[in-house]
């Protein structure tokens, strides 16, 4: 099994560290929308963190595990209000099994990029279908990488500056790796973290899904059902395994 960057220190910080994850209308449209795909089934979040979907998902009725690497972002889910109700296992989500009758799996906020092998990849829409039953779906939230973004002969990107968080990425673009760099200032002590991640065009995580026995039923821009078009950042695809 892999390791986690996500230690304690961010693990107890989460909220305050990425605060735009927890825009209350993003939290309500993600999961009107995963409520919806899973109907009266359960679901499966891979990579299900502290819970800041799973938790308010379980409380449309919807039951929930999650797979989880990190120790920390785990024991942060079970501990917060509501998080007894998602039973969380600590695995490697592109292996680790724990049930066959999903009506939906999904993975949010880029983290099939945190797999950095396609092989690894690969192995996490097998594993997602494996999961559900005949005719579920597995959902994933995912950036198109920026690379156009990129003047010729630059390997580097700015994507957010505040007063407390600075964060830009390295490409190797021969490797289709991207290193992600944080820089915070938090309680005046400057925190840093660096995580490295495989990003993957929609078309080639379309080809993992047909290589799992899935197929496409939709994409959108974001979670208010936007058009997907080229000059989109990012993209929510679905995919449903056969009958």
């Amino acid at each position: 099994m892999g390791q986690s960057g996500f230690d304690e220190w961010i693990a107890q910080r989460y909220e305050l560290l990425w605060p735009e994850l927890f825009d209350e209308e993003l939290i309500a449209a993600t999961v009107g929308i995963l409520h919806e795909l899973a109907g009266s089934n359960a679901a499966l979040e891979f990579g299900v963190g502290t819970g800041r979907i799973a938790v308010p998902l379980s409380r449309t009725g919807v039951r929930v595990r999650g797979i989880e690497l990190s120790p920390a972002m785990a024991a942060r889910l079970r501990a917060q209000p509501g998080g007894s109700a998602v039973d969380v296992t600590v695995g490697d989500f592109a292996r680790m099994k724990v049930g066959t009758d999903f009506g939906l799996v999904y993975l949010l906020r880029n983290t099939i990029t945190n797999l950095t092998t396609q092989d690894a990849q690969t192995d996490a829409f097998r594993n997602a279908a494996a999961h559900l039953r005949p005719g579920g779906y597995f959902l994933i939230e995912n950036y198109v990488p920026a690379l156009r973004l990129l003047p010729p002969g630059q390997r580097t990107r700015v994507f957010t500056t505040t007063d407390t968080h600075l964060g830009f990425e390295t490409y190797d673009v021969a490797e289709q790796i991207a290193v992600s760099h944080h820089y915070w200032t938090i309680d005046g002590e400057v925190r840093t973290f660096s995580s490295t991640h495989r990003y993957a065009w929609p078309s080639e995580l379309d080809l993992m899904a047909t290589i799992a026995g899935m197929a496409r039923r939709g994409r959108w821009a974001g979670w208010r059902r936007e058009p997907f078009t080229e000059h989109s950042s990012g993209h929510v695809t679905v995919w449903q395994r056969g009958e």
